[in-house]
């Protein structure tokens, strides 16, 4: 048993400093990719919050100043014309980065203004592709239903800005439900997919895929994550929006930690 002090046959050492019986980290996950993602119990969905607040609680301070940085950025790439189309695909890479900063917590080590910019590094490609593919399907999306349920003069009118001479506020309200109804399959396959491509360096395509499939089988609890999702959403914007800078980080630890339940051993 070497000199470990905490071991049955140690010989007791009476001029010994007293040690406090600290058992070093282990993770609670392998690591390893599972073949098929787990199906687990509606509670999880809000266990992926409360886990998510436990990461912010590691670096609260780093993950405010990520936020602000974040929001900076964006603010100044949606103000630049066509440019601006940029955001969703570099809003993927940069969620790659996040999940590296995750892993990092969770290991005992710093999170860092770097892993903002960590996608960037190994797996631009596929991330910038995920996310380009989500517009591609965003928009093939809207463009589809606003046409079937505005018709195709007054959907021209609507997407190139111009005041449509007879427009319905309820097919409005009703293309916009249909599209998002519509958009959840492809939020479903991008949701999980960047830290699938981060850890384990599965293509697009494929880190999609499986990224659908882990979300159909754990559809209860994506309820319950959405239904507490939108209460702290709420919560969130009455200080004037102030809340995002507590809840953006933690929704993003809640998608890691929803990856590990969900994807790996």
């Amino acid at each position: 048993m070497g000199n470990n002090p905490f071991a049955k046959d140690a010989p007791h050492n009476p001029f010994q400093a007293p040690r406090s019986r600290v058992a070093d980290p282990t993770p609670s996950h392998s690591g390893v990719l599972l073949k098929t993602p787990k199906s687990n119990a509606a509670g999880h969905g809000w266990s992926w919050l409360s886990e998510g607040w436990g990461l912010f609680k590691e670096a609260p301070g780093t993950w405010i100043g990520i936020i602000v940085v974040m929001f900076v950025l964006a603010l100044i790439i949606n103000l630049i014309p066509l440019v601006n189309l940029l955001s969703t695909p570099l809003f993927t890479v940069v969620t790659g980065g996040l999940m590296l900063g995750c892993r990092s917590l969770e290991q005992g080590q710093e999170l860092t203004f770097g892993h903002l910019f960590e996608g960037f590094k190994n797996h631009a490609g596929k991330l910038l592709a995920v996310g380009f593919l989500y517009l591609l399907a965003s928009v093939v999306i809207g463009i589809a239903v606003f046409v079937v349920v505005l018709g195709g003069s007054g959907a021209l009118d609507l997407f190139t800005g111009s005041p449509p001479e007879t427009l319905n506020p309820l097919g409005l309200i009703l293309a916009t439900l249909v599209m998002l109804a519509l958009l959840i399959p492809a939020m479903m396959a991008i949701w999980f997919a960047s830290p699938l491509i981060v850890f384990h360096d599965l293509g697009a395509l494929q880190a999609m895929g499986l990224s659908f499939r882990g979300c159909l089988r754990n559809l209860m609890p994506f309820l319950i994550y959405g239904i507490a999702g939108l209460v702290l959403t709420i919560l969130a914007i009455l200080p004037v929006g102030l809340g995002w800078l507590i809840l953006a980080p933690v929704l993003i630890g809640s998608i890691y930690k929803g990856y590990q339940d969900i994807f790996v051993a």
